[in-house]
């Protein structure tokens, strides 16, 4: 479990968390949405122990990352895998090398560990072929790189995976294809994601619990079903600018 207990972080002199509460549980489907500059990602950044935040605790599996020892946040990252917004391959290594970076140090000298095997189930996992493990990152397209990062995510079968924009930058084919193999690994991979947004279609589709961040607090929550149904105009405009027309419709418009 992932609990983010009164969080508040000012950046550049604004503040971009402003007391933030929200438990994510084990094996949930969360998607953190908002108007830009709300402060998804600089959350996601928190619960990985990138940031710390000025005020407020975050805790994963009952450690607080702010307060973890090097032990502590050792294991807290252990549990953890990230998916970048820009993918953030390293050019110098293969694919093959890449993936293995998604693996703890010696992993692949335990016994009974077969890595090449590994390797060439996970890009199945991300519906790429065998061959792929020997390319380097730019002879992959966009859409590639993105399973390629997907796929180092998911190699550990860490417990927890944060995904920052899975589909920025994409056309809307390859991000389709990437949100139905986001959909598709939360059945077949388990463990709890929390997937940054602001796609509306991606949050409807993936979302077990949808959270709209806006002035630096969580303005609402619930199902997707829920969402859509809300009395909040300010909300079901963001979700759907055109249900509330010749109005502002960010979160902030009634706040």
């Amino acid at each position: 479990m992932i609990e983010i207990r009164d969080v508040y972080k000012t950046l550049n002199r604004k503040p971009v968390l402003a007391g933030v509460n929200l438990t994510i549980a084990e094996g949930e489907s969360l998607v953190i949405m908002g108007p830009s500059g709300t402060g998804k990602s600089v959350l996601l950044k928190h619960i990985v122990g990138l940031m710390d935040p000025d005020r407020g605790d975050v805790l994963v599996d009952g450690i607080s990352v702010p307060r973890a020892n090097r032990r502590e946040i050792a294991e807290v990252r252990a549990r953890i895998s990230y998916v970048f917004q820009n993918s953030a391959l390293f050019d110098s290594l293969s694919v093959r090398g890449n993936l293995l970076l998604g693996l703890r140090d010696g992993a692949c000298d335990e016994p009974g560990t077969d890595c090449a095997e590994l390797v060439r189930e996970v890009l199945a996992l991300v519906n790429l072929a065998p061959d792929v493990q020997h390319l380097l990152p730019a002879q992959l397209s966009g859409g590639m790189q993105k399973r390629v990062a997907i796929a180092r995510a998911i190699i550990g079968r860490e417990p927890y995976v944060l995904y920052d924009e899975p589909t920025t930058g994409l056309d809307p084919v390859n991000a389709a294809r990437i949100n139905g193999l986001i959909a598709r690994l939360k059945h077949e991979v388990e463990g709890t994601s929390v997937i940054v947004t602001h796609d509306v279609e991606s949050a409807f589709l993936l979302a077990d619990r949808i959270v709209i961040l806006s002035n630096g607090v969580v303005r609402a929550e619930g199902t997707p079903e829920e969402l859509r149904n809300t009395d909040d105009a300010a909300v079901r405009g963001f979700l759907d600018p055109s249900s509330v027309p010749d109005q502002e419709t960010t979160p902030e418009a009634a706040t």
